[in-house]
């Protein structure tokens, strides 16, 4: 599949170095809403940059949606409905949730698409470092397709079913884990330094204990450090956070810890911290 045309919608944090990556093996052709984003990576490894959805797709053989949500995704793929031919591959990677992966499955049933709902565990450096971890789903005779693609943006692909949605649904799942974990630090640092107590020294304590983790301690020493440059925004993980709890609610289970957590986005959302890293869960007050 080398030398395969590809588009990628959406050039944000996680769709830009996605696109660089895959430009390395493929031809890439990318669109974003905000032009500039998209702009820079003109050149890139022969990146083309188009003016619309419809010509980021025309002629490709696969398309790559890398954008904010649901909603957002439905809409621009219809504004690219002129440009795609029957039998495209689709490759869905961002968090949409239980009611818009089969929003999309439709629409690309309709549309004669090969559609893969393929989300993925990772931010800002396991993308451009191309390790990203691909939960996968979709029919499994054009998989021989879509996994050169998945070789080139992560380290590794977990293959979930073989239709549209059990990734989504498993993403929600490994969301609830990681905002838990977010929250978890930034309570605990936050209660330390208003008891007067030094917060780095919860870091020290938990270092190299059982408690410890390599996302415990790059999100602490965010924290501690005040460095919020966004790995994963803290207005997108609010987004994902009522994902869950719409998730939840719909199967019966009580999302305590997400609606809590939800709680403290918004506070940190409300003093101007939507923007920053989800870390800002500290800021939250």
């Amino acid at each position: 599949m080398t030398g395969a045309k590809i588009a990628v919608l959406g050039t944000g944090i996680i769709g830009a170095p996605v696109a660089r990556n895959l430009s390395e093996d493929f031809a890439v052709r990318v669109w974003n809403r905000t032009r500039a984003k998209a702009e820079e990576l003109a050149g890139n490894g022969g990146i083309e940059v188009a003016d619309t959805p419809a010509e980021a797709v025309a002629g490709a053989g696969v398309v790559v949606t890398v954008l904010k949500d649901g909603p957002t995704t439905l809409e621009v793929m219809r504004e690219a409905a002129s440009g795609l031919a029957a039998e495209t591959i689709w490759i869905q990677l961002g968090t949409v949730g239980v009611t818009a992966i089969e929003e999309l499955a439709e629409f690309a049933g309709r549309h004669g698409l090969v559609f893969y709902d393929a989300p993925v565990m990772g931010t800002k450096q396991p993308a451009e470092s191309g390790n990203l971890v691909i939960l996968a789903s979709g029919p499994e005779d054009a998989r021989a397709h879509v996994q050169p693609v998945f070789d080139v943006i992560g380290s590794r692909t977990v293959w979930v079913a073989s239709r549209p949605g059990a990734s989504s649904r498993l993403k929600l799942a490994l969301n609830s884990l990681v905002l838990a974990l977010t929250h978890g630090a930034a309570e605990s640092l936050a209660l330390a330094e208003a008891l007067g107590v030094d917060p780095r020294l919860v870091i020290d304590v938990v270092a190299g204990g059982p408690l410890d983790s390599g996302y415990f301690q790059t999100k602490a020493a965010a924290m501690v450090n005040g460095d919020y440059e966004p790995a994963f925004a803290l207005a997108n993980a609010a987004k994902d956070t009522r994902l869950i709890l719409e998730a939840a609610r719909a199967a019966g289970v009580h999302a305590d810890l997400a609606a809590g957590g939800l709680r403290r986005f918004e506070r940190a959302m409300e003093k101007g911290h939507g923007d920053k890293d989800m870390a800002a869960s500290y800021l939250a007050g």
